[in-house]
């Protein structure tokens, strides 16, 4: 991923009033720990006023090992999408064959393996998953429960969230889904969804 995946929802973040910068990590060649260091920089040189974080997939986990090094790093709130935060099952399939491991990297070990970093309950957390099973991890093995191709439904979840959100996309769709963004923002904005049914 080179950060252009994140113009997007950085487009309709800024359209809904918000200053967007889009943080790009190395997570072949870096472990989370140095990734979340780097993004602790990155926050600290916003400007005055509240700083919100929105990471996809494992961008959600080096947020999460940012707020557990430094609590107090954002008085905004925090939107995870597709983020594998009790391990991914494809990254375990890639990480135990030797030839497949380099495809996980520095990233696996503390993160994708389902030993990363924890919810820490401060400042509001928003999950947003998907559940159109379209991606990779059909040619993987797929998955035995719901899925967005590449994330299951169950690697998202953390039980102390303020609030969760289902959307019918892919994994990669969450980045370019207008009621994802929308939903983004008004969980930037009350700490709620708020989506209507008919999106879930």
């Amino acid at each position: 991923m080179t950060g252009l995946e994140m113009q997007p929802l950085a487009r309709r973040l800024r359209a809904c009033g918000y200053n967007t910068v889009v943080f790009r990590y190395r997570s072949l060649r870096r472990p989370l720990d140095w990734n979340a260091q780097r993004l602790m920089r990155v926050v600290r040189r916003q400007g005055p006023g509240p700083v919100h974080l929105a990471g996809h997939s494992l961008g959600g986990l080096v947020i999460l090992r940012a707020l557990q090094d430094c609590p107090d790093l954002v008085a905004g709130r925090v939107v995870l999408l597709g983020s594998p935060v009790n391990g991914s099952l494809i990254a375990q399939r890639l990480y135990r064959q030797r030839w497949s491991r380099w495809l996980v990297g520095c990233s696996a070990e503390h993160g994708l393996l389902g030993d990363g970093p924890r919810w820490q309950g401060s400042p509001g957390l928003g999950v947003i998953a998907g559940t159109l099973p379209v991606g990779v991890g059909q040619l993987l093995g797929g998955f035995t429960g719901a899925n967005d191709g590449t994330v299951a439904l169950s690697e998202t979840v953390i039980d102390t969230a303020n609030a969760s959100v289902v959307f019918r996309t892919t994994h990669m769709g969450l980045l370019f889904s207008v009621p994802v963004a929308q939903a983004v923002c008004r969980f930037f904005a009350t700490g709620r969804f708020d989506v209507p049914d008919a999106t879930l």
